[in-house]
């Protein structure tokens, strides 16, 4: 069998004497959709962070399409030992932030292109039709020549979208995609994800957003204070929790 794109074991995670996240397991298989979902400080972008490699872990392992990050050091000394496969591997897994991250003096355009000039190489024609593509492909083909500042919070997002896309990464990893924004431009971030899901693409995406959580995932996992509390399929995490943890994350979300 094919490995998975993204697969956590045993991860630990430590701010100095705060723990954060204490043994987590993830599986992401490729064309899956996984869901991160709990209260705020359950460690879901922690550990989004942290698959990434944005942050350093002090225990566990984390293996990308079968391949395992290589460590130095111990404890809260641990950092990847090999800077190459660092890289690869973080090129691989485009991350789209809740603040967009955006380059307020590019336009939409060289915004999108940056990256896999500078960092993949790749040649300047091929990258801007493909970034043309997927910004066609967000909805916001129009706006190449704009700057961030002069887009809604929604199109800003989508242009995030498309710039992780343009990367042709194995997986995106999705933080809060659309709790920054009123809920008429969440709407618009939501079609575009659900239109990725559609098509097969590997995701993990941590959100607030229980609807978007049910309609796109393969697989949901609900966080609470670093460790596993649930996990299934959505139909069976939404439709009939188990624990009262869940159970009551849930009552909570609706009644907010």
């Amino acid at each position: 069998m094919t490995a998975p794109v993204i697969e956590i074991r045993d991860l630990h995670k430590s701010y100095g004497a705060l723990e954060v996240l204490k043994g987590v397991d993830i599986v992401a298989p490729a064309g899956n959709v996984v869901s991160l979902i709990g209260s705020s400080g359950s460690g879901k972008s922690t550990l989004l962070r942290c698959a990434n490699l944005l942050e350093d872990s002090q225990q566990g392992d984390i293996l990308f399409e079968g391949e395992a990050v290589k460590w130095k050091g111990s404890g809260l000394n641990r950092r990847p030992a090999d800077h190459a496969q660092m890289i690869r591997i973080r090129t691989n897994l485009s991350m789209v932030f809740q603040q967009f991250n955006l380059w307020a003096h590019m336009t939409i355009l060289q915004n999108v292109m940056e990256a896999p000039l500078t960092v993949l190489r790749r040649d300047r024609a091929e990258v801007e039709a493909s970034a043309r593509k997927y910004l066609d492909k967000v909805g916001i083909g129009d706006k190449c020549d704009v700057f961030p500042a002069q887009l809604s919070g929604g199109q800003q997002q989508r242009a995030a979208i498309a710039r992780a896309l343009c990367m042709e990464p194995k997986a995106l990893l999705f933080d809060e995609p659309t709790s920054a924004l009123d809920p008429e431009l969440e709407q618009e971030v939501v079609k575009v994800i659900k239109d990725l899901a559609a098509e097969g693409r590997t995701m993990i995406i941590v959100t607030h957003d229980m609807r978007l959580a049910a309609d796109v995932s393969d697989h949901v996992v609900f966080l609470h204070q670093g460790k596993i509390e649930e996990e299934g399929a959505p139909a069976e995490l939404f439709g009939s929790p188990k624990t009262d943890r869940l159970q009551g994350f849930l009552s909570a979300t609706v009644s907010a």
